[in-house]
């Protein structure tokens, strides 16, 4: 029967715990393919058991989804009920209503099952990463899960405005008879794009602090930057109206600012500290030398060239070189003997 830990033992353990490193993941091909086979695995299962999940509580699931659409007045919805002031949407094929509550349970499933999937894809790819890889690319995988999620909650509750200004051009003549389809499809876009935006800031500041761009280039080209926000917001989203992209844009430009004030403390520190890289002297078009010496942290310096001189010419000087030798050293001995 196994012992119970206790105090003393646990301290003993942790004290002589060796710290894991990329020696440790070195497995031969076959081992690594089953170890993503069994991630894989995992998450399918996961994603399966929450997709499960989410297509028994759908109702609630869609009615979150459509409460933008049912905020808005009852003159810009579409209804062909007993007049109940009850908000719908509609489909027009046999399949469209499976094919909605499908798809809103595997987006939904895919969402749930994040932090398993996630975790799987972490476990697999960590093994091969130093201590401050681990470390750094932690931080910008929480940060992206933090800025998608804000953007798509920014989307969100922007949805009623924006299908307000959309759908408010119809005026008297005109009423809104969604397709659910077609709606579904709209909202998740926008979530997407909203979210994936988001995530631009980070972009720019993990090129600052990997040293490929300098605060100071990128704010001489800040008026530019602003320019092109705009249009890439302009593109990307769904609907391409001016309240969407506004909606989209005037937040991007906040948070491309933080990156810059970020990216201005990492060049200020750097700036302070010195760069220590061993390859700090070597210029643009100059090649680095493979040989490096990890451990001690300096450059191994390289072997000698050979001499490219004739063999027989370097022969023929030490000859002659031999030969003053002896006439000097005779030369002193008959002045010794005289």
């Amino acid at each position: 029967m196994p012992r119970l830990p206790n105090p003393r033992r646990l301290a003993t353990s942790v004290h002589h715990r060796r710290t894991r490193t990329v020696e440790d993941s070195r497995m031969p091909l076959t081992e690594h393919l089953r170890e993503l086979r069994n991630r894989l695995a995992k998450a399918l299962i996961a994603f399966a058991v929450a997709t499960i999940v989410c297509f028994i509580v759908e109702p609630n699931i869609f009615q979150w989804l459509i409460d933008p659409y049912c905020a808005l007045p009852a003159d810009k919805r579409g209804d062909f009920s007993s007049g109940d002031g009850s908000c719908r949407l509609y489909f027009f094929g046999i399949l469209d209503a499976f094919t909605i509550r499908l798809k809103i349970s595997m987006i939904s499933g895919a969402v749930f099952s994040a932090p398993v999937w996630l975790y799987q894809l972490w476990s697999f790819i960590t093994p091969g990463l130093h201590r401050h890889e681990r470390r750094w690319s932690l931080t910008f995988v929480c940060s992206s899960l933090v800025l998608f999620a804000a953007g798509g909650f920014f989307a969100y509750i922007t949805l009623e405005t924006g299908l307000n200004f959309l759908l408010g051009f119809g005026g008297d003549g005109l009423v809104s008879i969604l397709d659910g389809s077609k709606y579904l499809s709209y909202v998740i876009a926008m979530l997407l794009v909203f979210g994936l935006s988001f995530e631009v800031p980070l972009l720019v500041t993990m090129l600052n602090l990997a040293g490929l761009v300098t605060t100071a280039k990128l704010r001489s080209w800040r008026r530019a930057e602003i320019f092109l926000v705009f249009v890439f917001a302009a593109v990307v989203t769904p609907s391409q109206d001016p309240f969407t992209m506004l909606a989209l844009g005037l937040p991007m430009v906040i948070l491309y600012e933080v990156a810059l004030i970020i990216g201005w403390l990492n060049d200020r520190r750097k700036a302070r500290r010195g760069d220590t890289s061993p390859y700090a002297g070597l210029g643009d078009d100059e090649t680095s030398s493979l040989d490096f010496d990890e451990s001690a942290g300096e450059r191994v310096p390289p072997a000698p060239a050979p001499s490219t001189a004739d063999p027989r010419a370097t022969a023929q000087g030490d000859a002659v070189a031999a030969g003053a030798s002896g006439t000097a050293t005779a030369d002193g001995s008959h002045g010794d003997i005289t």
